[in-house]
């Protein structure tokens, strides 16, 4: 059967017809394929990896050089001005000759406690010491110094400060400005006679602690303050907490026993002695027994208010000292009685609010720093007359203003400062009220603007320079 091969070219001429191929002969027409596109030579992706591998070359070669070209003595010291000075510094402070393995503490601070002695005024000395030291040295020189135009706040500083430097108008005024505070706060029973007459018939104890409080910043049985809240620190809210200091260093001491016995001692004969110049003062009777018998109450008073605070370990979650409540809710569920009067925390809490124009309804919020001192507080209290109380409330103040009074007053005070600190004798005067000013005019209220490395209260933009607006609650 003869076999057919079709030509894909068609033939040139008209008409041409397919021929036969010989029987068992094929036969094909040579065909030649169209001619493909140029097939490229490297794709995106190889470019892109091949980039890549370039760079890390690159990178790897310029590594090489860079270590090669740094120096390679593992010996190398930094010779810096810094470098040497802290080097000095570690080496000075060093004792060479002790052996670290027998005492390290020696030899890395032997030479600092060689060149340091702890002051005869202060009870322990370290760097921060010194800090502190020098910075009260600025704080002189600021208050001492006079500057044209300078803010208000500042100049009131300075008014403080020499007033508390001028020892010979405090020498020329005694005990004068303590006695006259003393009626303010209801007086000071055992340093003054017919106290249930003049005071007793009609004293408070929500008034007595608000006084102290408002006007001469003693917190005493119950701490009333202003603060952020824990929760929202874009408000302001009221806070009851316990007492936080005491008049001996913690509630340890009033055991009186071991080594607390002597300041225990001190700190009895203290309140004796400012009890009886007081009376001397005012050309009244001493009768040393009476004294002692009613400062012995005022001692076993402030042990009891010791054993109720909670410890440092007990504050130490915030959560649990976070309790939000209303003002009559904690009226009602946190009462403290003094002679049959229960204490009224809504009066309290308005006595002291009402001195800067604020009213606090019973639905105010407030957070009750210290549930279990209250609860623990009104046993105590019932166990004491207003007298006792009293009497232990203004001795907090008073002991903290008689480092401001003359040297007759600042003597009594030398014997429990011995036994409490291990001090024997005081600071230079400027130094003491520096700190004085420094710790009673703060700058929280107001811009603050920067004074020879401290910062000050600087003039209100709002026409008020007060350096301590006492303000109101804002929820």
């Amino acid at each position: 059967m003869p076999i057919y091969i079709i030509d894909r070219k068609f033939s040139e001429t008209p008409g041409e017809s397919l021929q036969p191929a010989a029987e068992g002969v094929l036969s094909m027409a040579e065909t030649v394929p169209p001619k493909s596109a140029k097939k490229p030579r490297w794709t995106s992706l190889e470019i892109g990896l091949l980039t890549v591998v370039s760079l890390l070359f690159i990178v790897i070669v310029a590594l090489i050089v860079l270590f090669a070209t740094q120096r390679t003595d593992s010996d190398a010291v930094c010779t810096t001005a810094d470098c040497t000075q802290s080097a000095s510094r570690l080496i000075e402070n060093m004792d060479a000759n002790v052996d670290p393995c027998d005492n390290f503490y020696q030899y890395a601070c032997g030479g600092w406690l060689k060149k340091n002695i702890i002051p005869e005024t202060s009870s322990r000395y370290s760097t921060f010491d010194i800090l502190r030291d020098e910075l009260e040295v600025v704080l002189k020189d600021v208050l001492e110094r006079t500057v044209e135009g300078e803010a208000s706040a500042l100049t009131k500083a300075k008014t403080l400060y020499r007033s508390c430097t001028n020892e010979s108008q405090i020498e020329k005024r005694g005990g004068a400005p303590l006695l006259d505070m003393l009626p303010n706060v209801f007086e000071w029973p055992i340093a003054t006679d017919n106290w249930e007459t003049d005071y007793g018939n009609t004293w408070k104890l929500e008034d007595a602690i608000a006084r102290l409080n408002e006007k001469y910043g003693t917190h005493v049985l119950v701490n009333f303050f202003i603060g952020t809240d824990d929760k929202d620190s874009n408000s302001h809210i009221i806070h009851f907490d316990q007492q936080t200091s005491l008049g001996l260093l913690s509630r340890d001491y009033y055991t009186c026993t071991g080594p607390y016995a002597e300041p225990c001692r001190a700190y009895e004969q203290f309140m004796i002695d400012v009890a009886k110049l007081i009376r001397t003062d005012r050309s009244l009777v001493v009768n040393e027994t009476q004294i002692r018998e009613e400062v012995t109450r005022v001692i076993e008073l402030e042990k009891e208010i010791a054993n109720a605070t909670d410890t440092p370990e007990d504050r130490n979650n915030p959560v649990l000292l976070y309790n939000n409540m209303e003002l009559g809710v904690l009226n009602a569920n946190f009462s403290l009685e003094v002679d049959t009067k229960v204490f009224d925390w809504s009066y309290f809490t308005r006595k002291i609010m009402g001195t800067v124009g604020v009213t606090v309804p019973d639905t105010e919020r407030v957070i009750n720093y210290a549930p279990n001192y209250y609860r623990r507080l009104n046993p105590v209290l019932a166990k004491y007359t207003k007298r006792d109380l009293q009497n232990y409330m203004v001795w907090r103040f008073v002991m903290n203003m008689v480092v401001g009074l003359s040297r007759q007053y600042r003597d009594t005070r030398k014997a429990f400062r011995k036994a409490l600190y291990g001090t024997t004798s005081e600071a230079a005067v400027w130094r003491q009220c520096a700190i004085y000013v420094n710790n009673n005019m703060d700058n929280r209220c107001g811009k603050t603007v920067r004074r020879g490395g401290l910062l000050w209260g600087e003039q209100r933009t709002d026409g008020r320079d007060d350096l301590c607006d006492p303000g109101g609650v804002h929820q």
